[in-house]
């Protein structure tokens, strides 16, 4: 049986990682491929306070949950796909190698780059500052103003 590479999208609050998942959507109906969309939750900084940070916890996951449906309400492809669904908990860029690594099947990380100046974006930089020799898999940058007439000219 032939494997079905995977595109992984990281979501968050951002306009451009919406247009990265669009845009990964779409790549992935056209070439029969799957989407997995991650959301990392930040650690807390409340271990003193163990009761305050599982309620901090539980909100989190909440709110991410929160966004993963907004976001995938967005993107009709995506819907389509029945994407997989992960939500981690720690630092963005370990989760993403972790992630990786354990599934074989991603085979493309698609990122949104800033739609506003001022850089490519604290996940983009990251990735390219510490991870760029030895990451695992091939990562495409998307432009965060591309249009859903661009994206689907180029996928």
């Amino acid at each position: 049986m032939e494997k079905k590479r995977k595109f992984l999208v990281v979501i968050d609050d951002t306009q451009e990682c919406r247009v990265s998942l669009k845009y990964a959507a779409s790549r992935a109906v056209h070439s029969g491929g799957l989407l997995t969309i991650l959301h990392v939750v930040g650690n807390a900084d409340f271990q003193h306070w163990l009761g305050v940070e599982a309620i901090m916890r539980d909100e989190a996951y909440e709110n991410a949950e929160t966004l993963m449906r907004s976001v995938l309400a967005d993107v009709d492809e995506a819907i389509e796909l029945m994407p997989e669904i992960v939500i981690k908990q720690g630092n963005k860029l370990d989760e993403i190698i972790d992630l990786i690594k354990q599934d074989p099947a991603i085979s493309i990380l698609v990122l949104g780059s800033a739609v506003e100046g001022g850089g490519p974006g604290p996940l983009v930089a990251s990735l390219a500052n510490s991870a760029s020799e030895t990451f695992p898999i091939p990562v495409t940058l998307v432009p965060g103003n591309l249009t859903d007439e661009d994206i689907a000219a180029l996928s």
